[in-house]
């Protein structure tokens, strides 16, 4: 594929490998008006831009008496999404990470593992979507679910530095001693709800996916296969955020996206990343080879080993957006998957409101994901040790096909965003700029009986509990500014995509 992309969009041949690339160069803002569409595999998907947004005060309190926390990951409980003329409503669920944090002074809360609930309401000025005005999103607090642990006792989002714990045979990330003492530490990043209520959370310390049941108590564990668990050199369990690991998940780069196939038989689990020994030598730019593994929960809920095991190459850009090279990868931060083969996936820049260093935005876009024809690396040493994927020059090896994409939704609309009072740019009059940070999706069905093939992404922003009052365990943590919780919704047609949601309509 070559396009042109704000910079370079081309295919580069490896030793005989088609490897695809995207290297953006100066901000990738959309040009083309809406609606804009993309084509793979003869199916045409189309990307009808947004259709409401919302938000929710930074310093919203919680349930459990914390500043609320938005939004790692997020998903409309399945069964009660419904619409009735121009409003839909749904209780909708969100997931917040470790709490509070800052690494590098060392700095952590005690902060219990938890779900916030919602009522979600969206009204639109035109069901069909014939109408561009602005529809209006709002989720009302209506308390949460605290995550419990095999023996019932709660999660913490404290560093876990060298210490371990074994439940069910299975060695976990625990602070020894101090704040958390005793708990799992949890950095949530990732959720999925199941058909029976239950639901899959993916983290970040350990790379596992946990599994719980419809209360919030854990039932089982997808431990990673060897290349993606946190090693130290001796190949001991190496949980620690602070640093990497020999090999393995980097650190604060492990499962960001997770997703159900509509069937609820696959489930994809995508890295943040590129894994350690991945990595190509220089700047961050070299970290865009990561992996995807692919589940097969038809039988175990937590099964032992992926029956599919990709490698999918994630953009890079440069940083300041003057036309450099690029120095960082756009890392990937949530997915939602379309079938058996085909997801979408967040990929984004670390920019924008809510981030240090006053960088511009360069690039926060949806990309179309598919696994025809890729190498499939289940049973390899790429998955039972700790081989890298990287051949001679630190590019990809020639004898491993990744998978392909295209890009679909650019967040980076201008004209779009400005219809909900939002901008791209920093201090633009009438505008908030963009948060830094989206990293939760869903997809639900729009309902709409004349366009059967058309479903509503949401995408919501991470904002670190940046609050300007903030409560943290009892202790205040207060920022300088308040980085609101948002919620975008677009309007998309996906042909040939099902719903697991059993929606209802009036």
């Amino acid at each position: 594929m070559r396009r042109l992309i704000a910079g370079i969009v081309a295919t580069a041949l490896y030793g005989g490998a088609l490897a695809q690339t995207l290297e953006v160069r100066v901000p990738d803002l959309a040009s083309t008006p809406l609606p804009r569409s993309v084509d793979v595999g003869g199916t045409t998907y189309v990307d009808r831009g947004l259709a409401a947004a919302g938000s929710l005060p930074a310093g919203t309190i919680d349930f459990l008496g914390d500043t609320l926390g938005s939004f790692s990951s997020l998903s409309i409980e399945p069964g009660t999404w419904k619409r009735e003329g121009d409003t839909y409503t749904g209780v909708l669920w969100t997931l917040p990470d470790r709490g509070r944090n800052d690494p590098e002074h060392n700095v952590f809360f005690d902060y219990r593992g938890r779900l916030h609930r919602f009522r979600f309401t969206m009204t639109l000025p035109s069901t069909d979507g014939a109408d561009p005005g602005t529809g209006t999103v709002s989720f009302a607090v209506d308390g949460g679910r605290e995550l419990r642990d095999f023996t019932g006792k709660p999660f913490t989002g404290a560093e876990p530095a060298g210490g371990l714990r074994k439940e069910h045979g299975i060695v976990l990330p625990s602070p020894e001693k101090g704040i958390g003492a005793g708990k799992i530490s949890l950095d949530a990043e990732s959720l999925q709800f199941t058909r029976d209520g239950g639901f899959y959370i993916g983290d970040e310390y350990a790379a596992n996916v946990y599994r719980f049941d419809r209360q919030g108590k854990l039932t089982g564990i997808i431990v990673p296969p060897k290349a993606v668990r946190p090693l130290d050199v001796q190949g001991r369990p190496d949980f620690t955020s602070l640093m990497p690991p020999a090999s393995g998940r980097r650190n604060n780069q492990g499962v960001e996206g997770m997703a159900l196939s509509p069937d609820g038989t696959r489930l994809f689990v995508v890295l943040q990343s590129a894994l350690v020994q991945d990595s190509a030598p220089g700047d961050a730019s070299g970290r865009t080879l990561t992996r995807v593994l692919v589940y097969d929960v038809s039988h175990s809920a937590v099964p032992k080993s992926p029956v599919g095991h990709y490698v999918v190459r994630l953009p890079s850009y440069d940083d300041t957006g003057h036309g450099g090279a690029p120095n960082r990868t756009a890392a990937q931060s949530e997915i939602r998957v379309l079938d058996d083969h085909r997801f979408l996936m967040l990929a984004r820049d670390g920019s924008g409101y809510g981030a240090d260093g006053g960088r511009p935005i360069v690039f926060k876009s949806v990309l179309l994901v598919d696994t025809t024809g890729a190498s499939n690396l289940a049973g390899t040493l790429y998955e039972t040790g700790t081989a890298s994927v990287l051949g001679e020059g630190g590019v990809l090896r020639a004898d491993i096909r990744a998978l392909t994409w295209k890009p679909f939704i650019n967040l980076l609309d201008p004209a779009d965003l400005a219809r909900f009072g939002l901008g791209i740019h920093a201090g633009e009059s009438g505008k908030a700029q963009i948060s830094e940070k989206w990293e939760a999706m869903d997809l639900v069905p729009a309902l709409d009986a004349s366009h059967p093939d058309d479903w509503f992404l949401l995408v919501g922003n991470d904002n670190d509990f940046i609050a300007k009052h903030c409560v943290m365990d009892g202790q205040r943590c207060d920022s300088d500014i308040d980085n609101d919780n948002r919620i975008l919704v677009y309007r998309l047609t996906l042909p040939g995509m099902r719903s697991n949601t059993a929606p209802h309509h009036k």
